[in-house]
């Protein structure tokens, strides 16, 4: 039996594991220097009680958790995948619910929800290029969240000074105690309810680009001077 499976079918080691997997990140966040850069992006919005879309790569899910320093309202779109519970139940120790389903993949139901809730005041945080890849390729699911709910995008990446870069599909960060990072906000990224497939099409292509150049930014600033782009292969360091 494999590893993941075997824990899902234990509750208790489920979510003991869980439990672990959220001291590691906070022994991570409090053993180190992190800094925020831009965030003036989300307290206006936090200030405001104005809901928005929060897109992140896959890869960097990590330390997400500790981007949202408000009390607003959070979700996070989690995969009905078997590895899906395991982070519901992690993200489930900062506070934050998880929604679960897809945007995209028979998700016209789980869609519906995310919409209402956006406009209900909560926001929602999204993988673009979950829940299984392309790495760094931004699908059409956030943009359709974002047109039917006239709610922003709001773009961030994660950086840090330690880490560890898995070959696995989405090339998953993960950070190392005693290394520090940093967390990089982007522009939000309006999308118009009467836009047309061009302007979509369009729209998708900024995000995957801002998100793109926000983890290149995220991990200049965490100390690397190379770049883990959308082109590279699992495991591999691309310029």
């Amino acid at each position: 039996m494999r590893p993941i499976k075997k824990i899902l079918q234990n509750d208790r080691l489920r979510r003991f594991v869980c439990r672990l997997a959220a001291a590691y990140i906070r022994l991570v966040w409090r053993s180190g220097r992190w800094r925020t850069v831009r965030g003036e992006v989300a307290e206006e919005f936090w200030k405001s009680g104005k809901p928005f879309i929060l897109a992140f790569w896959h890869g960097r899910l990590m330390m997400m958790v500790k981007a949202w320093s408000s009390a607003a309202p959070f979700s996070m779109l989690i995969s009905a995948h078997r590895d899906g519970r395991l982070i519901a139940d992690t993200i489930g120790c900062f506070a934050i619910r998880a929604m679960t389903g897809s945007s995209t993949h028979g998700g016209t139901s789980a869609l519906r929800a995310m919409v209402k809730a956006l406009k209900g005041g909560e926001s929602i945080g999204i993988t673009p290029d979950g829940p299984s890849g392309p790495a760094m390729r931004c699908g059409m699911g956030v943009i359709a969240m974002a047109r039917l709910s006239g709610v922003p995008i709001v773009p961030i990446a994660t950086g840090a000074g330690r880490r560890r870069i898995l070959s696995s599909w989405d090339r998953f960060m993960i950070a190392l105690p005693f290394g520090g990072g940093v967390i990089v906000w982007g522009q939000p990224i309006e999308i118009a309810a009467d836009a047309d497939d061009d302007a979509l099409e369009a729209a998708r292509r900024q995000v995957e680009e801002s998100l793109n150049a926000l983890t290149q930014e995220a991990d200049l600033l965490s100390g690397h001077r190379t770049f883990i782009g959308p082109d590279a292969a699992p495991g591999e360091e691309a310029v």
